[in-house]
C-alpha cells in the first residue's frame, strides 16, 4: 500500500496525467477494469482556473466511483497556483499534484512544467504558496532535470519535502528527452534513498511485469503508469494480479470488445459530436494496437461521419475477430 499523507492508496500504481487522454472517460473506464490505486487528471492550467474558464472548470467533472482522485496543476506565479489548489480542494480531489515534469514546448515557454526545474527558488516557493492553502495531500512530479548537464531532481525533491510536499513522483528522464531514450530507473533509487516523503517511479513502465520490477530493483513506494494504459487498460489489473501473486489477466477478444463498447458508450453519452468522434478515433486506434487486421479498421474509421456509423464498424470488426478466434 501507498500513502500520501492521510490517503491510503492500494495498490500502489497509480494512473499518469496525461493531456487529453486522462479524462472523466478514461478514467472510469479504467476503475472499472479494477488495479489502478488513484487516478489522476489531465492537467489543467492554473491561470485558466483563476480566470473561471468555463473549459478549464469542466476538466474538473468527476464521478465518486472514481475515488482516491488526484488533479494536477501548472502554472509558474505561486499566488495564482495557490488560488488554483484552492479550487482543486473546493471541488472535492482526494489531491492536489503540482506539474513540475511537463517537457512540452509550449508548458516551457510559459516557465511552467519541467522549466521550474531550471529555477529552484520559483519552484520552492510555488510548493510553500500551494502547501499553505491546501488540507488535502499534496504531491509534486518531476523528471531528472532540464537536461544531463542539469540534473537537480534530488534538490528537486528535497525542497518539495522541506516545503511539506507529502510525497513526489519522479519521471526518470530528463526535459530534453522528452519520451525518447531510456528511462534512468536508478535515480529513482537514488531519490528514494535521499528522501523519507514516499517516491513514485515513472518511465518504462510497458508491462506488468516491468510495474513489479520498478518496485522491486528501485524501493519507490508506488508505479505510476502512463502511455502503456492508452494500449493495455488491464496493466493495472495485470500487475495487481502479480503483487498478490496471482496470474495476471489476460483480456480476450470479448473483453476487449467490451471494454471498448463501454467506454465508447460513456463518450457518445457525454461529449459533443465532433469531440465523441475525434475520441473515438483516438481510442480505437490504441485500443486496436497489437490485433489482427486492427489497421483496416484503423482506416475505415478515418472516413465515418457520425457516431452510430463508428460503432457499428467497430461491433462488426469485433465479431469478425471473435468469429476467427472460435
Amino acid at each position: 500500500m501507498l500513502r500520501i499523507g492521510d490517503l491510503a492508496i492500494d495498490p500502489p500504481l497509480v494512473l499518469a496525467p496525461m493531456a487529453g487522454i486522462t479524462d472523466r472517460q478514461f478514467r472510469l473506464v479504467l476503475r472499472r477494469i479494477g488495479g489502478v490505486g488513484m487516478v489522476t487528471m489531465e492537467f489543467i492550467s492554473s491561470e485558466a482556473l483563476v480566470r473561471g474558464n468555463r473549459k478549464a472548470r469542466a476538466l474538473m467533472r468527476y464521478a465518486e466511483e472514481e475515488r482516491p482522485l488526484s488533479i494536477q496543476i501548472y502554472g509558474s506565479d505561486p499566488e495564482h497556483m495557490a488560488e488554483a489548489a484552492r479550487v482543486v480542494e473546493e471541488v472535492g480531489a482526494d489531491a492536489c499534484d503540482i506539474n513540475m515534469g511537463c517537457p512540452a514546448n509550449k508548458i516551457l515557454k510559459g516557465c511552467a512544467g519541467c522549466a521550474l526545474m531550471g529555477d529552484l527558488d520559483l519552484a520552492r516557493e510555488i510548493v510553500r504558496s500551494v502547501r499553505r492553502v491546501l488540507s488535502i495531500p499534496l504531491t509534486v512530479k518531476f523528471r531528472l532535470g532540464l537536461d544531463d548537464g542539469r540534473s537537480n531532481f534530488v534538490e528537486m525533491g528535497r525542497i518539495c519535502e522541506a516545503e511539506g510536499a507529502d510525497g513526489v513522483a519522479l519521471h526518470a528522464r530528463t526535459a530534453r528527452q522528452m519520451f525518447g531514450g531510456t528511462a534512468r530507473w536508478e535515480e529513482i533509487a537514488r531519490l528514494k534513498a535521499a528522501l523519507s516523503i514516499p517516491v513514485v517511479g515513472n518511465g518504462d513502465v510497458g508491462t506488468a511485469e516491468d510495474a513489479v520490477r520498478m518496485l522491486r530493483e528501485t524501493g519507490c513506494d508506488g508505479v505510476m503508469i502512463g502511455r502503456a494504459s492508452m494500449k493495455n487498460p488491464w496493466i493495472y489489473r495485470q500487475t495487481a494480479d502479480l503483487l498478490a501473486g496471482r496470474a495476471p489477466m489476460a483480456p480476450s477478444i470479448a473483453d476487449r470488445r467490451d471494454v471498448i463498447l463501454r467506454h465508447f458508450e460513456l463518450v457518445v453519452a457525454q461529449e459533443e459530436p465532433v469531440m465523441a468522434l475525434h475520441k473515438l478515433r483516438t481510442f480505437t486506434g490504441w485500443y486496436t494496437h497489437g490485433l489482427a487486421e486492427g489497421k483496416h479498421l484503423r482506416a475505415r474509421i478515418g472516413e465515418l461521419k457520425t457516431t452510430g456509423a463508428f460503432l457499428d464498424a467497430v461491433c462488426s470488426f469485433f465479431a469478425a475477430a471473435m468469429r476467427t478466434a472460435a
